[in-house]
Parts: C-alpha cells; structure tokens; sequence
C-alpha cells in the first residue's frame, strides 16, 4: 500500500469552541495536513462548503445537533454546495442514541466521539480513503450504505462517490488531472442523484395521494401527508427546471394545485380526482417501461404495507 499523503488535502473544521478548533487541527497537522480552515459558526460552516468546497470537513455536533444534521442533509441531497459527496465526520463530546440516528439520519460518513487521539482521528480518515462505503440515494436519504440486512432485497443501487479525498491523498494526481476528474466524476454524480431522486419522489407523491384517499379529517385540520406532498412535488418542481426533466414541470404544477384546492377545501372528490391524475402522470414521466396498471399495482402494494406497519404500531402502543 502505497503511504498517504495530506500536504495538498483541503480541511475544513467547524468548532463553536476555540479550543476544540485548536485541538483539532493540531491532530490534523500531526497527521500531514497544511490546508486546513477552521470556523466558529454554522452559518460560516455552510457558507465555506459552497463556496470553498473542502475534500474533507470535520463538524461539532455539541450545542446544535439539528441544525447541524439538516444542513448536512440538505448539502447530501444536493441543495447546497456543488459537491454533495465530501467527506464529513461528525465529533461530539457525548455518544447517545438520539445523536447517533441524527448523524446516521444525515448523510455524514462518520461520528467520532471526542476526546480522540490522533491514531484514532487518522485511522478513520484512512478508512475513509481506502475503504469509503458506497453511496445510496433514497426520498428521505443520500449517504453511505448502512443496512444491516445485507442479503434482504432491495431495488437501491449503490455507487461509489467522488472521493477528491482520495484522488489527493492516495492517488496522488496533479491539481489539474485532480480538477478534470472530480469535474467529471460529479457532473455524472449529480446527474445520478437528479435522475434518481426524481424517481423515486415521484413514487413517494403517488404513495401519499393513496394515503390520503382513505383519511378522515376534522374541519380546519391539515393532514400532515398533504404537507409533505406539497414540500416534495415542490422540491421536484424546482429540480426539474432546466433540465431534461422540463416536461415533468406541469405535473408538478397540476399536483401543487390540486394539492392547494385541498388546503382550501375545495370539493374534495373532485381535488382528489386532479391530485391522483397530476401524481400518476408525474410518475409515469419518470418511469416510461412502467404501464398504467403496473404503476398503480406497485403504488398499492407499498400502501399495503405501510397500513399494516401502522396498524401494528397501533396495536403495539
């Protein structure tokens, strides 16, 4: 193997408290790394990875764990920053079980508790150099692969991420070679990421028309599907522009306002008719091979599965 070399990796380290940040880059200097930039705030942290975009970052978890966790998952699902696939290792001073499903929950590729030693914190840069996990893209989830039930069925492809990590580090590469290759890398990368999120979003849109065909809500209530319904078909809308998902723009529009009739309760049937007109026609813009029968046949057999689910948690409380 040959050895790992950091001279030219860029580091970002996001710490609210100066003496962590200190620590911190001290170990990464201990280590081999010269480019490192530290940050005190959140808000400096998302600004640096959009503009300066590092190959790894290190982020603080302690004081804001949420916020943390959701701007990873926005960057993860692509609506910040140019690179969705950086390298981020998550510290925290306390290992619980609600951090642990925020982190996991977020994307990031690591959670390391503090305080570390610098053969851990290498160790674990290593691992991500050597032996980063694949990539899965799901609705809710973009980030390394972390079933483990590995032999059970699933129809979510893996793939391997832009690692710029990598390509400094181990392979070594020249600055230009390194800016043509990750260029390439991540244009296909995004355009995966897109294509697939399209998909999928699409189908979750149908799931939740479904759902809400057998509700029953009390006047002035909201249904928390149609909600994330609207916040979905909207994040599609908004992907599809200028793209050469273009055509699906009016679906999203047709559903956003069928969606709209809802909330204003407006004829119910007759919202609900345009709703599941404006989700199956999404839907089949995203998967053509699919005929109309087979699409609603998939769509109610997940529905099916997830009353049940809901009808066992019911029982079970």
């Amino acid at each position: 193997m040959s050895k790992l070399s950091y001279d030219s990796v860029d580091v970002l380290i996001y710490d609210p408290v100066a003496a962590n940040r200190t620590a911190t880059r001290a170990a990464l200097y201990a280590l081999g790394f010269r480019r490192t930039e530290t940050v005190s705030t959140l808000d400096a942290f998302i600004e640096s990875m959009q503009k300066n975009p590092p190959d790894i970052a290190l982020c603080e978890a302690q004081g804001a764990p949420e916020e943390l966790c959701a701007a990873i998952q926005q960057m993860r699902q692509g609506g910040a920053g140019y690179n969705p696939f950086i390298v981020i290792i998550v510290t925290a001073w306390e290992k619980n079980n609600s951090l642990i499903t925020k982190v996991v929950s977020s994307g990031a590729d690591d959670l390391l508790l503090r305080p570390f030693s610098t053969a851990l914190l290498g160790s674990r840069i290593e691992t991500h150099i050597e032996r980063r996990k694949g990539f899965v893209i799901t609705t809710d989830y973009v980030g390394p692969d972390r079933r483990k039930d590995t032999g059970r069925p699933s129809n979510t492809e893996i793939f391997e991420p832009p690692n710029s990590l990598k390509m400094k580090a181990k392979d070594k590469l020249s600055s230009e070679a390194i800016a043509r290759k990750l260029d390439t890398e991540l244009k296909a990368a995004r355009e995966k990421l897109t294509s697939e999120k399209l998909r999928r979003d699409s189908f979750q849109v149908c799931i939740l028309w479904r759902l809400m065909q057998e509700q029953t809500l009390m006047a002035g209530q909201v249904s928390p599907d149609l909600l994330k319904l609207q916040t979905l078909t909207q994040s599609m809308e908004n992907r599809c522009r200028d793209t050469e998902f273009e055509p699906a723009v009016e679906w999203c529009e047709a559903v956003l306002a069928a969606a709209e009739g809802l909330s204003l309760g407006v004829d119910r049937n007759a919202s609900m008719h345009l709703l599941g007109h404006g989700a199956l026609s999404l839907h089949q813009v995203f998967h053509p091979e699919k005929s109309a029968a087979d699409q609603l046949s998939e769509i109610d057999a997940t529905v099916a599965i997830i009353r049940a689910r809901h009808q066992a948690e019911a029982l079970a409380s």
